[in-house]
């Protein structure tokens, strides 16, 4: 099924009519709802295969980190990545890859690297201090594009592999963030840090990627410029930046690019993005887009940031109905993603079924 030149698909986005990029073989863009699997040992239990068979999950966002992957230089074990890929293929579901360096880098690749120790501001490891290694390090970096060769020449031609989300210059995910706050920002400038030395790291991350894979989709979450010259603090100038980090990957990705949000949530929680779901919305209709959830619902404290404290499945509805808000041209986002613990439970199936039927209308 293509979704481009049309009105309305089912189970795809209407889209403007020159909107017409095209991600893997199957010639499709990211769409519906995608189930997402954490990094970790309880990422890759027999639980994401149950998700994978969901009939209203239409595709599967693999978080992973490249230390779990390449552990040995030039010996990378693709066991896991194999097996998802199959399952999704034989499910009929589409694959994002979301491979996490900075923090979660192997050993190997940070040796003779230039490196600092910061606190790991959320995620895995959240508070705990890391090794992370410079941005623009050009041997991290040599070291990360070689290990994306060796990812699009083996899984470049899969059938299911519709985008990637693009990583290298980031810290704990593959958002465009860095450890802030007033002593890290310090750190960074001590450090070295300009504007021009980040952007030059992600301009050399899209071309690569790009290279890497030319079937794909290549998303960019949370775009940025998170330091400004002398840790200036300018919330206008921010914004711009953000505008401009999407101009310079649309530049090299042309309608491949998808730019999306880790964030989505209807509750509240202690840091809160300045900008929330309309600079994503913003984009729908010109580019791909779409909202990865903050995070899973299960529990009270999580489903009080989701929107609902301790009910799930309201939680998990009240932000799928923010994150599928139309902006003023009458577009909403091409897909969402939904942690695999919302997704197994029975009680959530009548919100994933109704998640899954927006994208029809």
């Amino acid at each position: 099924m293509n979704c481009f030149g049309r009105v309305l698909v089912m189970g795809c986005l209407a889209l403007a009519p020159n909107l017409t990029a095209a991600c893997g073989s199957s010639g499709e863009i990211p769409s519906g709802i995608a189930v997402v699997v954490p990094p970790g040992e309880k990422g890759y239990k027999s639980g994401n295969l149950e998700a994978l068979n969901n009939p209203y999950v239409s595709g599967v966002a693999v978080q992973i980190n490249w230390r779990d992957i390449e552990p040995v230089e030039g010996k990378p074990d693709w066991s896991k990545l194999d097996a998802l890929f199959d399952t999704a293929t034989s499910s009929m579901k589409w694959v994002q890859l979301d491979i996490v360096p900075g923090f979660f880098s192997p050993t190997w690749a940070l040796e003779g690297v230039k490196t600092d120790v910061f606190n790991i501001p959320y995620g895995p490891g959240g508070g705990s201090m890391g090794t992370l290694p410079m941005p623009w390090d050009r041997v991290y970096l040599g070291r990360w594009f070689a290990f994306l060769k060796q990812l699009g020449e083996r899984y470049g031609k899969s059938p299911s592999f519709r985008m990637i989300g693009a990583a290298g210059p980031t810290s704990v995910s593959d958002e465009m963030t860095l450890p802030m706050g007033p002593p890290a920002v310090r750190k960074w400038l001590s450090d070295g840090y300009t504007p021009a030395k980040y952007l030059g790291a992600w301009d050399e991350t899209f071309r690569v990627y790009a290279d890497a894979f030319p079937n794909q989709c290549v998303s960019i979450a949370a775009p940025q410029l998170p330091i400004l010259e002398n840790g200036r603090a300018d919330p206008a100038a921010h914004m711009k930046a953000k505008h401009e980090m999407v101009d310079r990957a649309k530049r090299v990705f042309g309608l491949r690019l998808a730019v999306q949000s880790n964030d989505l949530h209807a509750g509240h929680a202690e840091v809160e993005a300045p900008d929330g779901t309309d600079f994503i919305n913003s984009y729908s209709g010109r580019i791909i887009t779409g909202f990865e959830m903050r995070g899973g619902s299960q529990g009270p404290g999580p489903s009080k940031v989701m929107g609902a404290e301790g009910n799930p499945p309201l939680a998990l509805r009240r932000s799928i109905d923010k994150g599928m808000v139309v902006n003023s041209a009458g577009r909403h986002v091409n897909y969402l993603e939904i942690y695999q613990g919302d997704v197994l439970p029975k009680d959530m199936q009548s919100v994933l079924q109704y998640a899954a039927s927006l994208f029809r209308k």
